[in-house]
């Protein structure tokens, strides 16, 4: 597997990277990680939400969720290649 670099904003690169290994987004484990940074992971981790995982989504609900982060591609694309992108985006 390729190694990712976070880039010079991400604060917390080991927090990042464990999230990254979870499916998280690329923004959302770069939010988690820097509020982790600021804040202390435990008070980040307590005030967290919740949301099933994009395998449990329908294919409509993804492209919703491509369209609002503007995915390019996201009409032709299947269920595997949504989540795909949402993950990576």
């Amino acid at each position: 597997m390729p190694e990712r670099k976070p880039g010079p904003s991400v604060k917390d690169d080991e927090l990042y990277e464990k999230l990254r290994d979870e499916g998280n987004s690329k923004e959302k484990s770069a939010r988690i990680a820097n509020a982790a940074a600021n804040e202390g992971r435990s008070e980040v981790g307590s005030r967290g939400g919740s949301s099933p995982a994009y395998e449990e989504w329908t294919v409509d609900q993804l492209h919703e969720r491509a369209a609002e982060l503007d995915i390019e591609g996201r009409s032709s694309m299947d269920k595997s290649e949504l989540i795909e992108a949402l993950r990576e985006h």
